[in-house]
């Protein structure tokens, strides 16, 4: 290998280094349960949505990554001059030979002119980047100021010692931002304490009936088709519902004196307790969930042991999520005579409590930013329910929508796009590099424009672009979504060209060679800012 060569070679490799193995989604299960999971510890607050198994090949780029500094310009991007230097400019970009299949599109919105296309109808596997259509889709149906309701209703009176003579009812409304993240409060039951606080408010003290999880506003899979079982268990590939909490991640703290306790506290989720209480300061944990949704703790952990926090998705999130909110109504003294089951919350219950989510521009912004595959599921859910709520939030219905709005709004043709999830997880998904432009064409002109730009992530500045196309034109100019699997290298979104045209641009790769793949997209990005004419 040359020196040339291989300092290109190693510049390449840097300007990808800061989010190398650590892609911003993956891709997870085709089967439809979730079969159980063992638990990790406790991530530091920094967002990882997605693991990759470490090979002979990612150790070595590993060292070279580590050889190298972490943030490198984008190297050989050009400053073209006209429409047909710049076609031909990506194009030569382009030429390397990647191991796998290109599909590229970039179109003036400020001219409407074609600059560059490279099979741009054929389908390509969007991974995260299909984040951006469940956006356009939630924003058109419901608008940027839309907010979910999760409520707690009740079918009997209430006498005057505050016995509720009937059933308790805990009504979800698909709601992604049921978490600490966005309730404040000092523990993961964060949401569910609220809401306690305000069953108590009305005067309930006592239920004589049941519990009742009404999750129905979603079809009751919670697991897509296309998602690999390989990452079942995995908090980016958590099960989904209507009704779920702390995005459905239950965190399992094991204590020096043996004691194992679930953050948040729920009685929705039974626990084995086999921890051995040892001399010392070390553990040994072992922690699972198994097939029927017990939480398994096994191994010692020492007398001078700090507490360990491990966890684990949840096998059935509107159980999980009543089991929090009757661990927070016991908290409150407030007693519950029947069972915790599902069911479906009657046309006449009366209404007792409410909390209300952010507004969907809040909720995209973090999804976009952060690339957060529930947030995505819930939100294409819920753009099928639309603002009558009429319809069940599945992912039927969802792709069916989906299709519509491209054929009737955004002018694609007919299955140019296909999906069975909201966020790109699933293999089973297919966008063409055309349709991803008609989506950004319709975003960019529709009233709602400024929360759908406002939710991309900035290159060189911020989320998932932070460390790639700095010290480009690119940087603080190109808004987009990225999209990263295994197999998976996609970009989407808008740049201000240097003589003020803006571009929407699509590139999707599909293949192995994804890491270069990215800083051939980095390149194009650099150019793309850089045109003029």
């Amino acid at each position: 290998m040359t020196y040339s060569r291989f300092l290109r070679r190693i510049l390449a490799v840097a300007a990808v280094a800061a989010a190398c193995f650590v892609p911003d989604t993956s891709v997870a299960a085709p089967s439809p349960v979730d079969t159980g999971g063992t638990a990790v510890e406790q991530p530091k607050p920094k967002k990882r949505t997605t693991t990759r198994k470490r090979s002979t090949a990612g150790r070595r780029t590993t060292r070279a990554r580590r050889a190298t500094p972490a943030v490198a310009p984008a190297a050989g991007w050009t400053r073209p001059r006209g429409a047909s230097a710049l076609s031909s400019d990506l194009g030569s970009i382009l030429s390397r030979k990647e191991d796998g299949h290109w599909g590229a599109m970039v179109v003036s919105l400020t001219r409407g002119d074609t600059l560059f296309a490279l099979a741009p109808d054929d389908p390509r596997t969007p991974a995260s980047t299909l984040k951006m259509f469940t956006s356009v889709l939630a924003l058109d149906r419901l608008g940027p100021n839309w907010q979910f309701s999760t409520d707690v209703l009740r079918d009997g009176a209430v006498g005057g010692d505050g016995t509720l003579a009937g059933n308790l009812y805990l009504r979800g409304d698909g709601d992604p931002a049921l978490s600490k993240r966005w309730v404040p409060g000092p523990g993961l039951d964060a949401p569910m304490q609220e809401l306690a606080d305000k069953v108590a408010a009305a005067g309930i003290k006592h239920v004589k009936g049941d519990l009742v999880a009404d999750a129905s506003a979603f079809e009751s899979r919670t697991i897509p088709d296309g998602w690999l079982s390989r990452y079942a268990g995995s908090g980016y590939a958590a099960p989904f519902s209507a009704l779920s909490l702390n995005e459905n991640i239950v965190v399992v703290a094991v204590y020096p004196d043996g004691r194992v306790v679930l953050e948040p506290a729920t009685t929705g989720i039974p626990v084995e307790n086999q921890v051995k209480v040892t001399g010392g300061g070390g553990s040994s944990l072992h922690i699972y969930r198994s097939t029927d949704g017990t939480v398994v703790a096994r191994g010692s952990i020492g007398k001078r042991a700090a507490v360990r926090r491990l966890q684990l998705t949840v096998a059935d999130p509107p159980r999980f999520t009543a089991g929090a909110l009757r661990a927070a109504l016991a908290s409150k003294g407030i007693t519950v005579d029947g069972q915790l089951r599902m069911g479906q919350t009657p046309a006449n219950a009366s209404l007792v409590a409410s909390h209300k989510s952010p507004p969907i521009s809040e909720l995209i912004a973090a999804m976009n930013r952060e690339s957060i595959n529930h947030f995505a599921e819930l939100l294409f859910r819920n753009a099928v329910r639309g603002p009558k709520r009429d319809t069940l939030g599945s992912a039927e219905n969802g792709n069916a929508l989906l299709q519509r709005f491209m054929t009737t709004k955004a002018g694609a043709s007919a299955n140019a796009v296909s999906v069975t999830d909201g966020c790109g997880l699933s293999v089973l998904d297919h966008v063409t590099p055309r349709a991803m432009i008609q989506m950004l064409a319709y975003a960019h002109k529709a009233p709602w424009s400024s929360a759908f730009h406002a939710s991309l992530p900035v290159a060189g500045e911020s989320e998932l672009l932070r460390n790639r196309m700095k010290f480009t034109p690119a940087q603080g100019n190109l808004h987009a979504k990225t999209g990263t699997t295994n197999d998976v290298i996609g970009l989407g979104g808008y740049v201000t060209a240097e003589n003020g045209e803006v571009l929407a641009f699509s590139f999707l790769f599909n293949g192995h060679d994804r890491w270069n793949a990215r800083a051939t997209i980095d390149r194009m990005g650099a150019t793309m800012a850089a045109f003029s004419r």
